[in-house]
């Protein structure tokens, strides 16, 4: 899907212009560029440390860049007003690391929510597209459940269903598949892919898990913590067999092993952290 065009008025979902994140002093990654098509999964990989999650919350609007743009269908986040960023955020469904669901309401309250916050249905009409949202995510039946009383991969599927309640354009996971079971984690993982697939939904991912990885993503973003920049972008599956670097090799193939990867040019002597003028 890399030669994926844009939309008919010129532009991607999300594109990414020279986006430095730092926290204080500290930069986290710099120089930043890419773009993510239409109707794809894109995943965001990388070791421990390296940024993934920051960059996640600098898509969805809840970190500034440091330097750099965020444009979604064109329009640069930071630079429109009031009423286009709330249209942007209207557009985007969210599944964050725990699921965040409120613990003191039902799982179908906890859907209900943005319905209620950004919609003018009546309590009818809400009520059926609840039960709509938590039969698509297979917890038909568990309306009346509070969080803690259900499974912590039934409480994923449940923020799923709240974060499909609108019916976003563009869908944003961070780690799905963490505190789950391999199956429990790839049944989410065809959740995913069905969303993708039945409703054309753009869909971002954090992760550090291999097995999804390879199962779900159209394109996957390397975020190297030595080099504090993106290193590589791809098809997992180009990645694996002809890695940029010996960081993206070592974490498509799990591998500690030290040696020039295939299809790189850098050697283990020349290659080093990036000099930085940054305190």
């Amino acid at each position: 899907m890399d030669d994926r065009a844009p939309a008919e008025n010129g532009a991607y979902p999300i594109e990414v212009r020279g986006l430095t994140m730092k926290y204080g002093p500290l930069v986290v990654m710099e120089d930043l560029n890419f773009q993510v098509h239409r109707g794809e999964i894109f995943v965001i990989m990388g070791g421990s440390g390296s940024g993934k999650s920051t960059l996640l919350k600098h898509l969805i609007g809840l970190k500034a860049p440091a330097e750099g743009s965020i444009l979604f269908e064109g329009e640069d986040f930071l630079e429109a007003d009031e009423t286009t960023r709330k249209g942007i955020l209207r557009r985007m469904g969210v599944l964050y690391q725990n699921g965040a669901l409120w613990s003191g309401l039902t799982l179908a309250e906890n859907v209900a929510l943005p319905l209620e916050e950004y919609t003018e249905l009546d309590p009818r009409s809400i009520g059926e597209m609840v039960s709509l949202k938590l039969s698509l995510v297979g917890l038909r039946g568990f309306e009346a459940f509070y969080p803690a009383e259900i499974s912590g991969g039934m409480r994923k599927r449940a923020a799923l269903a709240r974060a499909t309640a609108l019916d976003p354009e563009v869908l944003f996971f961070d780690e799905p598949s963490s505190g789950l079971d391999p199956i429990t984690a790839s049944r989410l993982d065809d959740l995913i892919l069905q969303l993708r697939d039945s409703f054309g939904t753009t869909i971002v991912v954090v992760s550090h898990d291999l097995a999804s990885i390879f199962k779900i993503a159209d394109r996957a973003l390397f975020l190297d913590i030595e080099e504090k920049t993106m290193t590589a972008i791809g098809t997992p599956e180009d990645l694996r067999e002809n890695p940029p670097t010996d960081e993206v090799r070592r974490f498509m193939t799990r591998s500690s092993e030290v040696g020039p990867s295939e299809g790189s040019d850098v050697s283990p002597e020349s290659k080093g952290p990036k000099q930085r003028s940054d305190p």
